[in-house]
C-alpha cells in the first residue's frame, strides 16, 4: 500500500506550481516536462537551450536538495519488472506524442489557463491511471 505523506506532497506541489509560474514569468514558456525535454534535444546551445538545461538539472538535483534538507533520500519502492517499466515508458511516450503534451504541461499548466484541450487530456489520463490501479490491485493481484 500506498503511503500517506500529505506535507510531502503538499510541498512538492507547491514547489510544481511555482516552477511553473516562474517559468511562465520569466519566459512565457509552459512547464511541460515532454517539451521541455525535446526541445533540450534538439535546440543548438543558446539560451533557449541554457533555461531548458536549468530546469532539467533542478529535477535531477531535487532528491539531493531533500537529502541536504531531511538527511535521507526519499525511499523508492518499484514492484514491477523491468520489462513492465520500459513498456509503461514506451507507452507513456506514445501517449505524450498523440496527446500533444505529458501530465505536467496538461494538467498544472493547460488546466491552470482552462484550456479545454488541456481539461480533456487531464481526465483521461486521471481515468486511465484510475482504472490502471484498480485493474493491478485489484483484478490482477498486483
Amino acid at each position: 500500500m500506498t503511503e500517506f505523506t500529505p506535507l510531502l506532497s503538499f510541498g512538492g506541489g507547491v514547489l510544481i506550481g511555482l516552477a511553473a509560474v516562474a517559468l511562465m514569468a520569466v519566459h512565457g514558456r509552459i512547464a511541460g516536462i515532454n517539451g521541455i525535454v525535446s526541445g533540450f534535444l534538439t535546440t543548438q546551445l543558446n539560451q533557449d537551450w541554457a533555461w531548458r538545461a536549468a530546469f532539467l538539472a533542478g529535477m535531477v538535483a531535487s532528491p539531493l536538495i531533500f537529502l541536504g534538507l531531511s538527511g535521507q533520500l526519499p525511499e523508492i519502492s518499484i514492484p514491477s519488472s523491468p520489462l513492465l517499466l520500459v513498456v509503461g515508458g514506451f507507452l507513456t511516450g506514445v501517449g505524450t506524442t498523440f496527446g500533444s503534451g505529458c501530465t505536467s504541461g496538461h494538467g498544472v499548466c493547460g488546466m491552470s489557463r482552462l484550456s479545454g484541450r488541456s481539461i480533456v487530456a487531464t481526465m483521461t489520463f486521471m481515468m486511465t491511471a484510475a482504472i490502471t490501479v484498480y485493474l493491478t490491485r485489484h483484478v490482477f493481484g498486483g
